[in-house]
């Protein structure tokens, strides 16, 4: 008998030894769903996936998405009537703004028309004016580089069509467009310090000879502009920032400012500028229009031989002013628990797009991808405890202006600030009932990750989520911080808000603000593979008992 109480009390030692150092019990295993409920996810997302059609339709039938644009009402409205027939509830549109008015392309074409013809590959910029009709004129080459060398362009650029930037020197693409994260890089991702513990060099650190520069080269540009419309030029002509083969990058027209004389404060600066989609901005503008590089190239090494190029050009476009509005499309699923039903997991990306392209990548296939992980979870007859909300944004590419509204108006803000005093956190009324926001805005590419923002108390349960899609590639987690896309808008004021860890396909080298940007781009496996793990990682966050932890507000 005592042998037998001794014998127990040694196994009971051993089992507890794992678990019990020095007084200290082992933290719980990290909240996870059931194998049996991870399986039924990934095998509606993989099987029954609809994430291509919703994609086809939002590029190919409904195109280019300009914030204001009527194309970009029409996603609104297809995007809440699709929601509601997959079953899910309070589809709505929610108005942010005034942002201004909305712009859309009628016509247009471009070539040389002497001294022989030649086709070019160009796009209007978003909000440009019409030109009055079918425009022929002489093509003149502006190369300022100086205050001096404006004067000898004064009197000769009126109803003339002006190239204004340099040449682009283009040379062999030695890189892969396209390209999987690395295990390597993966590795250095996961191993990256906490933000909050690296110091970044800030703005106001800059040398007061870098912030002058800064300031002058931005100045130069609005000068130019000024000059230009003063002078009576016909149209604006600029290279493609990137891109070759006939892909060019193209975004908002530029306007002329008047910028006071004592201005020193870069970002001041840049908030100070009137926006193309701004009525009053219409009499600041010319007609303005990107070419690609080989093209703009060709036509400025042209003109230094003494050739005399004579362009014509159509630029009818159509400005919106009856809404000055912007809206965002949400729907739910409702929780069920009636002690957490008033809590929310959200998940979303941005809807609007550039217009040369039909904003494929940038960024339907997010608002695909946030559709879709709805639809798996309510086809898959799961039952959330929170209620999960859908987001789809507008104004993304003019600053967040869509996500960061709607945080403004369910969530805080960050008030005051500035000259040294800490911004203070002004907490609306939902903010407590917030448990994380899920979003997808890098492209095409498969999730290998989520960023973390800092916030390390979810990074086992986030590794323990991506356990069941290590075998889709997805494994890591990092401290490091991501920027640029709407995740930031909860971020910046405390909230959970994740971007995940996305492969790089052609994002920046081919699609990315360009006329490239198309349903052809992308990936259909890498689409079923976000959506079904954004679906499992939306669900547990929605069923498990606690919300997602928040990182201290530093």
């Amino acid at each position: 008998m005592l042998r037998r109480k001794i014998l127990s009390v040694f196994l009971l030692y051993a089992f507890l030894l794992p678990t019990v150092a020095f007084g200290q019990v082992a933290a719980p295993a990290p909240f996870q769903a059931p194998k049996e409920i991870i399986d039924k996810i990934k095998d509606e997302g993989t099987n029954r996936s609809q994430v291509m059609q919703t994609l086809s339709y939002l590029t190919d039938v409904i195109g280019a998405r300009l914030t204001g644009s009527p194309q970009m009402k029409r996603a609104n409205e297809w995007t809440r009537d699709q929601m509601t027939k997959w079953g899910m509830q309070n589809a709505k549109l929610e108005a942010w703004g005034p942002f201004g008015r909305g712009w859309t392309l009628k016509n247009f074409n471009a070539q040389i028309s002497a001294p022989y013809d030649i086709p070019l590959i160009a796009y209007p910029k978003a909000w440009s004016p019409s030109t009055k009709g079918a425009i022929t004129s002489e093509v003149v080459y502006f190369n300022v580089k100086t205050d001096a060398d404006y004067e000898k362009y004064k009197g000769k650029l009126k109803d003339k069509i002006v190239l204004v930037s340099d040449v682009r020197e283009l040379k062999v693409e030695e890189k892969p467009l396209s390209e999987r994260l690395t295990d390597e890089q993966l590795t250095k991702l996961a191993n990256a310090p906490d933000p909050a513990t690296v110091q970044r060099p800030q703005q106001s650190q800059a040398t007061p000879e870098q912030q002058q520069q800064r300031i002058q080269g931005f100045l130069q540009s609005i000068k130019r502009a000024n000059f230009l419309l003063q002078e009576g030029a016909a149209v604006l002509v600029d290279n493609s920032r990137g891109g070759s083969g006939g892909t060019l990058f193209v975004q908002g027209a530029t306007v002329a400012q008047n910028i006071p004389p004592d201005m020193t404060d870069f970002a001041a600066l840049r908030r100070s500028l009137m926006q193309p989609q701004q009525k009053e901005a219409e009499a600041k503008m010319i007609p303005q229009m990107t070419l690609a590089t080989e093209h703009y190239n060709r036509l400025v090494r042209m003109i230094n031989q003494g050739e005399n190029l004579k362009m014509t050009v159509n630029i009818q476009a159509e400005y919106s002013d009856n809404d000055p509005m912007a809206y965002n499309t949400v729907a739910e699923i409702p929780g069920t628990d009636p002690r957490i039903k008033d809590e929310v997991v959200m998940l979303g990306g941005h809807m609007d797009s550039w217009h040369a392209g039909t904003g494929a990548t940038d960024n339907a296939a997010g608002v695909a991808v946030a559709m879709e992980a709805a639809r798996i979870i309510q086809a898959s007859g799961l039952k959330p405890r929170r209620t999960i909300r859908v987001a789809l944004w507008s104004g993304e590419e003019q600053g967040l202006y869509g996500s960061s509204n709607y945080v403004t108006q369910h969530f805080g803000e960050m008030k005051g600030g500035g000259q040294g005093q800490k911004p203070e956190l002004v907490k609306g009324a939902d903010y407590e009932k917030l448990s994380a926001y899920y979003n997808l805005d890098n492209g095409t590419g498969k999730i290998r990750g989520v960023y973390l923002q800092g916030n390390a108390a979810v990074a086992p349960i986030f590794k323990a989520w991506l356990e069941p899609f290590a075998d889709m590639g997805a494994k890591t987690t990092t401290l490091s911080n991501t920027g640029g896309t709407d995740h930031q808008s909860f971020d910046r004021i405390g909230l959970p808000g994740f971007q995940f860890i996305q492969d790089e396909i052609e994002y920046d080298t081919r699609t990315h603000h360009s006329n490239q940007d198309v349903f052809d781009r992308i990936q259909a496996d890498d689409m079923k593979q976000a959506a079904t793990i954004m679906a499992a990682f939306v669900y547990q966050t929605a069923i498990m008992d606690e919300r997602l932890a928040r990182k201290n507000m530093k």
